[in-house]
């Protein structure tokens, strides 16, 4: 998703979280274009592995570890939610239109069913990018992860705000500690269970104005209003998560649970806080997480053993990335990093495109899964130059473009073989 790429000075620094993520994105590319190239081979694996929350965790544990990282470095809230504002929007908005044009064209299905809701009242939920949690469907299916993003942005300024920022260790134990105890209470809210209560419109109209006025404040110079913007902020984003997501509370708790346990790795990197408080954090993560899966029960959307070995795995991932983050990051994988936010976007509309014209397989067609990624990465990489990166430091504006060389550099270093 939308992290920060390693592309500048820090590159040596933060190319194993590039890393990281191109393999999340990847893993999320298989997952979603297996419904059409691999039905034999996904009905196979996703009862003992789920692929896309295997993605997404490693994904929210990046954003995690790097997110509080670059608000501390640069210290001031206004430029960070400019710059987190600047680097989601951009491609956000192109993904979005060419969605809709798609749509409209027939070129291909997209668009979701409104049920019943206004075009205004989507458009305003998909701006604030909390639709997921508004009770409102996503433009595209893979938009979701970004509000659970932008409510840790939210909770993340909150902390800051008020100076509790050291203590995400903390949070985070505690965050794991309640989706257990939700799990084990039974605790099983309708979807979407504020926005029937209240209605979805009002929820957006409240949650919308709650966010500009926070987000105002939070980036004012006065101390106080920054502490007044910062804890109002982080009311939609608490208010939200709990009583009106789509997956059950326990889950959407463990989310928030996982990316405060990626800033408690970051804490422990900085020696803020020890190794060993670091590690004890990620295992009362990891047992109430694996808890709450298992007491849910199988069933709904995915099954408990699938889950919980996704998500152990996403840890572990993430746990090698961090012993390995001395040693040098094999660029293609960087290259990938660069590009992850563009590949997390831009593949459903390809495959969308896909199934409008060419239909799905039948049965396993590894060669078509094979195609359809290497149309995705040249065409990931130039969304990245054209669409990403104008508007942001133009020393960068080479980076979609060099990632997209390195990419393709072994193929044409193997052709060149073959013709000598």
């Amino acid at each position: 998703m939308a992290g920060i790429s390693s592309s500048g000075p820090d590159s040596h620094r933060y190319g194993w979280l590039d890393a990281l993520r191109g393999i999340a994105a990847l893993v999320v590319v298989l997952d979603h274009s297996s419904y059409s190239y691999l039905p034999e081979f996904r009905r196979e694996l996703m009862p003992h592995f789920n692929t896309s929350r295997y993605g997404i965790m490693v994904f929210f544990l990046v954003s995690g570890y790097i997110i509080p990282a670059s608000l501390e470095r640069r210290r001031c809230v206004r430029t960070f939610w400019t710059g987190r504002l600047l680097r989601i929007y951009p491609l956000y908005a192109a993904v979005i239109t060419l969605a809709l044009a798609f749509d409209l064209t027939r070129i291909a299905e997209i668009g979701p069913d409104l049920d019943g809701q206004s075009p205004a009242s989507v458009a305003v939920a998909h701006i604030t990018l909390l639709q997921e949690l508004l009770g409102t469907p996503n433009l595209l299916l893979v938009l979701w992860t970004l509000s659970y993003e932008m409510a840790f942005y939210l909770l993340v300024v909150c902390l800051f705000t008020v100076r509790l920022h050291r203590h995400s260790a903390a949070v985070s134990a505690t965050l794991a500690v309640l989706a257990a105890a939700s799990a084990m209470a039974g605790i099983a809210l309708p979807t979407s269970a504020l926005s029937g209560a209240v209605g979805t419109g009002p929820l957006i109209v409240w949650a919308s104005l709650t966010m500009a006025v926070a987000i105002g404040c939070a980036s004012a110079e006065a101390y106080a209003l920054r502490v007044f913007g910062g804890v109002l902020g982080a009311v939609p984003a608490l208010v939200l998560v709990a009583l009106n997501a789509t997956v059950p509370l326990w889950e959407s708790l463990v989310i928030l649970a996982v990316m405060f346990l990626g800033t408690a790795v970051h804490r422990a990197e900085r020696g803020q806080i020890t190794w060993a408080r670091a590690g004890c954090t990620t295992a009362v993560v990891l047992v109430c997480a694996v808890a709450s899966a298992n007491w849910y029960g199988d069933g709904r959307q995915f099954t408990a053993g699938g889950w919980t070995l996704a998500f152990a795995a996403a840890v572990l991932t993430f746990a090698t990335g961090l012993a390995l983050r001395h040693h040098r990051t094999p660029r293609p994988l960087t290259a990938l990093g660069i590009i992850s936010y563009s590949v997390y976007l831009v593949h459903p509309l390809l495959l969308a495109v896909s199934d409008g014209t060419l239909g799905r397989s039948r049965q396993d067609d590894p060669v078509r899964e094979v195609l359809f990624v290497a149309v995705l990465l040249p065409l990931s990489a130039l969304t990245y130059r054209f669409v990403e990166v104008p508007g942001r430091n133009p020393r960068r504006s080479r980076d979609g473009l060099d990632a997209l060389h390195v990419l393709l550099a072994p193929l044409a270093e193997r052709r060149h073989r073959r013709i000598e």
